[in-house]
């Protein structure tokens, strides 16, 4: 049955910077990661004028989450009169996992607010869990050893987004799931960014 299911295979990263937040995903969507069937899928979202959402798992499952999670967060700030922060969006976003039909989702949500840049880490059971730095998808473990070995606290915007794109490519490299270039949210308190890269030398340092 796996291997009927879109997937976006994947390989994503999200990490924190001087003033932002860095997340990034690969394009390749495949069928149980031996038959690519789409190239050009944009696995990061926005979900908030200040946070985005990465993509990782079923892709069906994935859009619903994330026009949930956008309606959800809007009704929120209707309701309260003010734009939520990010602590509330993280549950918000646990929640939803945890009791909605999404367990084909393994999305990372980075965002920022009044007290700062952050990245969380969402499981299917509705886990989340805060750090400076995450990888998700079948290329995790390839993309956490450049992350490992390159990320620093309060890194400039420039810098990061290197090393998201070196932490991506080191997953490509070897995971035959994740491919098809790059795309790169950043995330500040002026808003979400979204450029996609067809070759990792379009990444400037």
């Amino acid at each position: 049955m796996s291997d009927t299911i879109v997937k976006t295979g994947t390989t994503t990263v999200a990490l924190t910077t001087d003033d932002g937040v860095l997340l990034a995903a690969d394009r390749r969507a495949s069928l149980g990661g031996r038959f690519v069937t789409n190239k050009a899928v944009q696995k990061v979202q926005g979900v908030h004028p200040t946070a985005a959402l990465t993509m990782a798992g079923g892709v069906g499952d994935l859009q619903s989450y994330i026009r949930t999670l956008r309606a959800e967060a809007s009704l929120y700030e209707t309701r309260r009169g003010e734009p939520i922060d990010m602590a509330a969006l993280s549950t918000l976003a646990g929640t939803l996992l945890r009791e909605g039909p999404y367990r084909g989702a393994q999305p990372t949500l980075g965002g920022v607010d009044r007290t700062g840049p952050h990245v969380y880490d969402l499981d299917t059971a509705g886990g989340v869990m805060e750090a400076d730095y995450h990888a998700s998808g079948s290329g995790m473990q390839l993309a956490y050893g450049v992350l490992e070995r390159e990320f620093e606290p309060n890194l400039p915007t420039d810098v990061a987004r290197r090393v998201a794109a070196n932490a991506i490519e080191s997953a490509i490299e070897r995971d035959t799931a994740s491919g098809n270039g790059l795309t790169v949210a950043t995330v500040s308190a002026d808003g979400v960014e979204i450029r996609g890269y067809d070759a990792f030398s379009e990444v400037a340092a």
